[in-house]
Order: structure tokens, then sequence, then C-alpha cells
């Protein structure tokens, strides 16, 4: 398994990285194990989970995907084989059975969030801890138009300056490693990182954002913040929810499947989605490939890629989409590829 540096650290984390949102509800504890054990035996390295997980997000099922993670180092004593990385919840008006929906970036959440996170892992430190969403207004989760009630504030850069203060304590204390974005703009990546140089704070060292064939916004400003600043990419929903696979193709939803179980709907159901999907099988079943594996090696074969971040909920789609790390698309196929981005760029922002 290909090793990538985490930016500018001393960590080489594996190429794809495991997902772990549906352990706790799409997928039982023994599944998480199984999965964890068969990725770990592929040279997969790097898991990624979050305060929130399990998904779709309810009381109930919040905190049990770092559960099953932690049962699994108390029973395999194998943390040391894992670079972690876990996800603070940020505000918002939804998940409001988090911290009594106080998720501000200040000492106390930021606090309560760690600790909650530690105990569930059963792990006295996490490698890379991650910002999950921003905590001012911006154009998350598919979100266009800037947001006409955002609050413009001059303080904003002092705010993320607060942040990586706390997190520099943490650090200090051998609490967490390093620190990482999610669901970031240009705006924000390069705020953190200037507050960081200027104050002799923490450096974060990866975003976290959506990045797949429907989807490529990444490579408009944030790509090359990632290779500039060497702060790359980790890939989410590499597979737009599954999209990519062609299951959701004529209106079919298979039982138990994201979609069959989510009520929030999919931001991979836009008005040009399924005929663009429909052309992106074809390439990949003319040449001979498995469409989730080549919608995959697409990302994985990104420059300014750190990790990819895979999920599955079947041992068979888990061995699928690791095995796209030794999978390098012919010249022909990007560029059939690129045809089809040429015609329709990101049907589903």
């Amino acid at each position: 398994m290909e090793k990538r540096q985490l930016g500018k650290t001393d960590l080489e984390v594996s190429l794809i990285c495991l997902g772990t949102m549906t352990w706790g509800q799409q997928n039982t504890q023994d599944e998480g194990f199984e999965q964890m054990d068969y990725a770990v035996d592929k040279g997969v390295n790097f898991f990624d989970t979050a305060e929130l997980y399990a998904i779709p997000p309810t009381a109930e099922t919040c905190g049990k995907t770092e559960e099953v993670i932690g049962n699994w180092f108390a029973s395999r004593k194998c943390r040391d084989k894992v670079i972690l990385a876990t996800k603070i919840a940020g505000p918002g008006s939804h998940l409001s059975w988090i911290r009594n929906g106080d998720r501000r970036y200040d000492r106390e959440n930021i606090a309560a969030a760690i600790e909650g996170s530690l105990k569930r892992l059963q792990t006295d430190y996490i490698d890379l801890y991650q910002l999950h969403w921003p905590e001012r207004d911006v154009n998350s989760f598919g979100k266009l138009n800037f947001p006409e009630t955002a609050e413009i504030r001059e303080d904003e850069e002092y705010r993320m300056l607060g942040v990586l203060q706390i997190l520099h304590d943490y650090i200090e204390k051998g609490v967490i490693r390093h620190v990482g974005l999610s669901n970031e703009t240009p705006w924000g990546v390069m705020g953190f990182l200037q507050m960081a140089d200027k104050h002799s704070l923490p450096r974060v060292v990866s975003i976290q954002n959506p990045y797949n064939l429907l989807n490529r916004t990444f490579e408009t400003g944030l790509s090359e913040v990632a290779l500039q600043e060497k702060c790359g990419l980790l890939a989410y929903s590499p597979l737009a929810g599954g999209s990519l696979t062609g299951k959701y193709l004529n209106g079919q939803v298979p039982k138990g499947s994201r979609r069959d179980i989510d009520p929030r709907g999919s931001r991979y159901q836009k008005p040009h989605a399924e005929s663009t999907i429909t052309r992106y099988v074809e390439i990949a079943k003319n040449a001979g490939l498995d469409p989730a594996q080549m919608a995959l090696a697409f990302v994985n074969g990104r420059r300014f890629l750190t990790s990819n971040i895979i999920g599955a909920t079947t041992m068979e789609q888990l061995k699928t989409n690791i095995a796209s790390a030794d999978l390098t698309l012919p010249d022909d196929v990007i560029a059939e590829i690129e045809a089809v981005h040429d015609d329709v760029p990101n049907p589903c922002p």
C-alpha cells in the first residue's frame, strides 16, 4: 500500500484511509472489527471517524462508531498500528444532542469533545484532530452562493487564532498530535495557516473535503493551497455516496443502502447526476473496469491528494475499494473521463 506524507509531519499515511461512519448504524461491531482487521492486513494504517458518527446522525447512535474502534483497539492491542483521525462537531442548528446544542469551538467545548472521544476510542492520544466544519457560516455540504445571512466579521481570523491556541495546549500535553480542517474554503484554510505561521502555532496538515467525479470543486482554489502549503486533501465521499457504483441508476434504491436509511436525502441527486453517472459507468464497463474502482483510482491519482477515505457496508465492497490502490487508469480512460467533465462539470457540487 502506497504511503503519503501527512502535511509537513513525520507521519506517512496509507493512500487508502478507512472511513468508519457506518459502524454502529448500517454495520454491527463485529462487522466493523472484520473491516478493520482486513484493512490493516492490506496495509491501511489510517482510520477516520468523528464524534457524531454513526451516519445518519441520531442521538441514539452518536459516538457509537468511536466506541466500535475503541473496543477493537482493546481487543486487538494494536493502537500503534493505526494513525487515527477524528473530528469535533461544529456549531449549527442540528445535532442538538451533542453538548446540548452548544458546539462553539471554545475551550470548554473542545475539552469536552476531546475527552469524550478519548474515552470512547480507549486511547490516550489522537493523531489528527479535525474541525468537522467551519464555525462561521459557509457553503458546506453542497450549498451554493455565499449565504445571505452570513455575518462578515472583522475578527474572524482572531477567532481562528483562539482555536489554534486551544489545540496547541492539547498538542503540548501529547493528547493530540496534529490538526486538520474539514468542509473548509480556501479563505478559511489560508486564514488558519497564516495565524499558525504568524504566532508559531500548529499548522493544519490536511483538508478533509468532498472530492469525486461528480464534484471536483476542490480543484478550484483548494488544490493550489494543498500543493503550495503542503496541506493535502483527505477526500471524502469519493464514490459520491455510492452513486458512482451505478447502484442507484434507474430509480433503484437497494434496501439498507445509504439512500434507503438516510432521511436527509442525497446531494448527489441533482438534475444532471443520473445521465452523468451513466456515462462514467459506461466508460468503466467499456474498459473492463469496475465502476467503483475506476472512480476511486481517479481520486487516488490526484497530485494534491494525501489519502482517499473509502467506506463500505459489506466486505465485498471493502475489498473492491481497497484494491483500487493497485489500479492505474490508462490514458485513454482518463481522457474519456475528462471529456465527460468538460461536458458536465461538477453536476453535484
